[in-house]
Order: C-alpha cells, then structure tokens, then sequence
C-alpha cells in the first residue's frame, strides 16, 4: 500500500520567475503583486493569499502597453 502524498490546503505563490518591478505602477510584471504582498506572502492566512489571487487579474491592465506617437496621446 502506498502512503498518500501530502497536500498543502492553501494558495500557492503566483510567481513565475519574472521579478521586475514596473516602475510606476508598483506592480511585479510576473505576478502582479505588489513588492509589500511578496515580502508578506509567507507570512499571510490562507483566505488573505486568496484574497490577493482573487485581485490579481484585474490588476493586468494596468500594465498593458501603450502605442507610442500620437495614437498613444490622444483618445481620437
């Protein structure tokens, strides 16, 4: 008989080993996290990691790449 294999019941980190900061938005390019919720994540509840994997897609957007020239302006 084999033994089962043991399972964490909580969130994983979100990380995907590309850690560079966007230098105005605040937000690491990989995970979308902040640098204050990386450096707390081990240290933050399950349903407070969730919380945050919860925010994360929305937080996307804000690194979306704008289009240079005068389309990257002007609304029209």
């Amino acid at each position: 008989m084999t033994a089962p294999i043991w399972t964490r019941d909580e969130p994983q980190s979100p990380c995907v080993n590309i850690c560079t900061i966007h230098p105005t938005e605040g937000l690491c390019i990989g995970c979308l996290r902040t640098l204050d919720e990386i450096a707390a994540w081990s240290k933050l509840s399950p349903d407070e990691r969730r919380a945050i994997m919860a925010e994360l897609p929305a937080r996307a957007p804000r690194l979306a790449r704008r289009r240079g020239g005068r389309a990257g302006r002007s609304p029209t």
